[in-house]
């Protein structure tokens, strides 16, 4: 039953994506749809990533005690001078990790 589940679900996702991926389809969304999607990314990202910088254990935490708060201002920083996403990742792990270790 799991596997028919995971394999539904792959099918659903799939065939969502498919849809509107496959240049051959004569299905286009229109120009409002499209500017409103292209919100969707940012606003997912923010929602995973705001609650564990500000709350790393349950409570908000805006102090420089915090390796998460630190290491997303680091990242911030190097993403906007550099604009270089591998460049933006090593660098913001290694000073999460080092962070870590320090605080």
């Amino acid at each position: 039953m799991i596997w028919l589940t995971i394999f539904a679900m792959a099918a659903i996702v799939f065939t969502s994506r498919y849809v509107f991926l496959e240049p051959k389809l004569p299905l286009r969304l229109n120009h409002k749809a499209q500017r409103f999607l292209s919100f969707a990314s940012p606003a997912i990202l923010t929602a995973i990533w705001a609650p564990i910088v500000f709350l790393p254990h349950g409570n908000l935490d805006i102090g420089l005690k915090n390796p998460y708060l630190l290491a997303a201002i680091i990242a911030f920083m190097v993403a906007w001078k550099t604009k270089n996403t591998l460049l933006t990742t090593i660098v913001s792990m290694s000073a999460f990790f080092i962070l870590l270790k320090i605080l």
